[in-house]
């Protein structure tokens, strides 16, 4: 244990944010620069280093959490640093972008709050990268096996990254213009610059990965002609299909969904626009959906200059407190203010969009909806609670249904699709087709970060398997498991 009283001695503090005044003047990530580091070896203290550590569990990556904190508290970065590599290929991505299911499991949450593994774990990765302690890991000897990995977020990445210290060959296949699928383009700036992947990027492409953008499977090359060129492949596509709203008028200008107008925005940040084509200035917003996507476009839409923000959500507002039927270590269903939130804008939870009304140009600009409750456990409009709200601008965040469907990888392939229409797999991450792998959204449907990384890490150990008959890379998640957080 780090400190056998620090639980005792230190509350729980976390990372201070900007000032909301200063941060939407910009795009830079809302914390406070250097804020985590004067206090994060009194927060790691904080671990108990329990006899059972159900934060393990809580984590779909199994990070050795007890490990790292006692490793942070000692102020030991470069030892800290090897502990959190053992089981996440990118610490920098999960520390500001998950939502810390480890956290919820936490022992110390049972009455008091949790420790801040989350910030503890951003801060050892920063530390390690400012300090030269992140290198890239070069294979002694190469295998002579070639591996295809399509897609490459955080699951994509993860599985290229194992497979080419394993000694393959890999190729990492992108139809965006440039690497990193939705850590690219799906996340906006503020919550991760793109800094942190490029440099991830620069690692791999020295440890040997090979990177093609610009191409999509499926259209520009047949994953059959894919197939013959390689030994094995790893589909990391995710699940793209986006959720729709088919009410009369969403064929109005003005509707877009959240995956058409983030990237508009990230790609400004890449200096390939001057200004988003389609953008929120001086426009009453509607965004539709309540999760993190959703959060997301309201603080996109405040940085462009909205006239208003409104954010609906279909159900009840969650509670502030843990419910009784979601008992610790589970994840807890809990009302969440993100840095989006704290900029301004409305909420609106138990309601359903009816229509959408436009003007005689054939723009959205009303957005008309009912309040709904459960009844006989369907929701159903409540009679006279219809109303209209102003909406010039609407993005649907109502999240994904499934892997993308309309460029030929599924059909080209072959691929069997589970009842959740994901690609199937089995225990080793394989498909119906032999020496074709899947891994993240694409095989276990729309999910956080942490669980890509877990699965591109699990699919490489397969393929590693296929190629070789034997592995060496660390054993997988199971697809059939199931985190306490989910």
């Amino acid at each position: 244990m780090a400190d056998p009283k620090g639980f005792l001695n230190h509350g729980r503090e976390v990372a201070k944010s900007r000032p909301v005044d200063v941060r939407l003047k910009d795009w830079n990530e809302v914390y406070v620069p250097g804020s985590l580091l004067p206090i994060i070896s009194k927060q790691a203290s904080r671990c108990m280093d329990c006899g059972i550590p159900f934060c393990h569990n809580g984590c779909p990556l199994g990070n050795l959490i007890p490990e790292w904190n006692d490793y942070a508290y000692r102020e030991d970065w470069a030892a800290a640093s090897e502990r959190l590599h053992a089981t996440n290929n990118f610490p920098e991505f999960t520390g500001r972008l998950c939502p810390a299911p480890c956290e919820s499991a936490c022992v110390l949450g049972i009455n008091q709050p949790a420790v801040t593994i989350k910030n503890v774990e951003v801060s050892i990765i920063d530390k390690a990268w400012d300090s030269g302690d992140v290198e890239p890991q070069i294979p002694e000897r190469l295998s002579g096996k070639t591996v295809a990995v399509i897609g490459s977020g955080p699951a994509g990445l993860a599985a290229a990254q194992q497979l080419t210290r394993a000694g393959h060959t890999v190729a990492v296949y992108e139809r965006a213009d440039r690497i990193g699928g939705l850590l690219r383009y799906g996340i906006p700036e503020f919550k991760m610059e793109k800094r942190h992947i490029n440099r991830r990027i620069e690692q791999m492409r020295a440890e040997g990965t090979r990177f093609r953008t610009g191409i999509e499977i499926g259209r520009d090359l047949k994953a059959t002609d894919l197939k013959k060129r390689y030994d094995a492949i790893v589909i990391a596509a995710g699940a793209t299909t986006a959720r729709d709203l088919p009410v009369p008028g969403r064929e109005l200008n003005g509707i877009h969904q959240a995956m058409e107008y983030l990237p508009l925005a990230n790609k400004v940040q890449e200096g390939d626009f001057v200004t988003p084509p389609i953008s929120a200035e001086g426009k009453h917003v509607v965004v539709i959906g309540g999760g993190d996507t959703g959060a997301d476009c309201v603080g996109t839409a405040h940085r462009q200059g909205a006239a208003s923000v409104t954010q609906l959500e279909i159900m009840p507002r969650p509670g502030e407190d843990r419910a009784a039927h979601q008992p610790w270590p589970t994840f807890p269903m809990l009302y969440k203010v993100t840095s989006a939130h704290e900029e301004g804008g409305e909420r609106v939870y138990s309601v359903s969009t009816t229509h959408f009304e436009g003007d005689e140009d054939g723009n959205v600009q009303w957005l008309h909806l009912t309040e709904v409750e459960f009844i006989e456990g369907k929701l159903t409009p409540k009679p006279g609670t219809e109303r209209k709200i102003p909406a010039q601008l609407v993005t649907l965040a109502m999240g994904f249904t499934g892997t993308d469907r309309e460029n030929g990888l599924v059909e080209q392939f072959g691929l069997e699709l589970d009842e959740r229409g994901n690609v199937a797999r089995d225990a080793d991450f394989q498909t119906n087709v032999p020496g074709v792998f899947v891994a993240g959204d694409a095989g276990r449907g729309q999910s956080l970060i942490v669980w890509a990384i877990a699965e591109g890490r699990s699919a490489a150990r397969g393929t590693d398997r296929f190629l070789t008959g034997a592995s060496e890379l660390p054993a997988p998640i199971r697809p059939t498991d199931r985190s306490l957080m989910v």
